[in-house]
């Protein structure tokens, strides 16, 4: 696996916070991340030739001192906590356990949710092909119908699980699917401070990406300094909504930049409709995680 397939894989995709992943940003299965030139101009990057971005290395050390690869480093856990707050400010919590693997260029990512009772055991499993050319595999467990669902390309801009991300925004984009144009240079401010940022639009280049996405365009704010999309907003194409992404949080962990506290919100002009907000906790780089933990069976028999 190349070293851009592997950076891009630890920040993130450009459509939001998919996969549930450490760090959102403008970086697709190409391997390339989108670079802002001197004169405001854009072009595709190898990730390999930006500047060195949190002192990412080659190896890495593990925390009982020993070296890891960067293969290694990209087998990773991690918990997160949902809480969904509706119209009437009703909120609903959801506990979940997170796996993540490369497999060659592509990545494996499994799901378990853990609570409340009436979602525990329900699984979600994704291949998240680099083949451009190869639909991406999704499958949702539903321990109540012990049933397992294949998610169709269709159904891929429906909500997952009642929350403000789609399964689309489970896997990685396919970059050369969008046009991109930075509009201008802003500061967005935060308690820890203020970010320097580009807005760039991304606009989908024909139907069949927006019908699979639900998205007619959206705006990515990039930070300077690291390129991770800090927020974004996200036109769809059904009922005039807006999807509003938020980075609240960002954690250093073993030297990743990593996205604790994330929220997504929808509304429909001023009305707030729905609001996810995202807790990760207990991130685990260098984990041994073996293939066969990413299989129809695991998802069906749970951990």
């Amino acid at each position: 696996m190349s070293k851009s397939r592997q950076f891009s894989k630890l920040l993130g995709s450009g459509n939001g916070l998919t996969g549930l992943t450490l760090m959102p940003s403008l970086v697709g299965k190409e391997g390339k991340t989108l670079q802002v030139m001197a004169d405001g101009s854009t072009d595709w990057v190898a990730v390999d030739a930006l500047p060195s971005q949190s002192g990412k290395t080659d190896t890495y050390l593990k925390t009982n001192g020993t070296i890891a690869t960067w293969e290694e480093v990209v087998q990773i856990t991690s918990e997160f906590h949902g809480f969904e707050i509706d119209k009437n400010n009703h909120k609903r919590i959801r506990d979940m356990k997170t796996f993540s693997k490369d497999k060659g260029e592509d990545e494996l990512k499994l799901i378990f949710f853990l609570s409340p009772s009436d979602v525990k055991n329900t699984a979600f499993l994704t291949y998240d092909y680099s083949d451009d050319a190869k639909d991406d595999d999704q499958w949702l467990y539903l321990p109540a119908l012990n049933k397992t669902k294949r998610i169709p390309s269709s159904d891929k801009d429906s909500s997952f699980m009642g929350s403000d991300f789609t399964y689309n925004d489970m896997t990685e984009p396919v970059l050369s699917d969008y046009t991109f144009k930075v509009l201008k240079e802003s500061i967005v401010k935060r308690k820890t401070g203020n970010e320097k940022v580009w807005l760039v639009e991304v606009t989908p280049k024909n139907d069949d990406v927006i019908d699979e996405t639900g998205y007619i365009r959206s705006i990515a704010y990039v930070r300077q300094d690291n390129y991770m999309v800090t927020r974004a907003k996200y036109y769809l194409k059904k009922a005039s909504r807006v999807k509003y992404m938020d980075v609240r949080k960002v954690e250093k962990i073993d030297g990743i930049d990593v996205a604790t506290i994330t929220t997504m919100t929808t509304k429909k002009g001023k009305r707030t409709l729905h609001k996810t907000i995202l807790i990760q906790s207990d991130v685990k780089m260098n984990q041994d995680l073996k293939e066969e933990l990413f299989t129809v069976r695991t998802l069906e028999k749970g951990i």
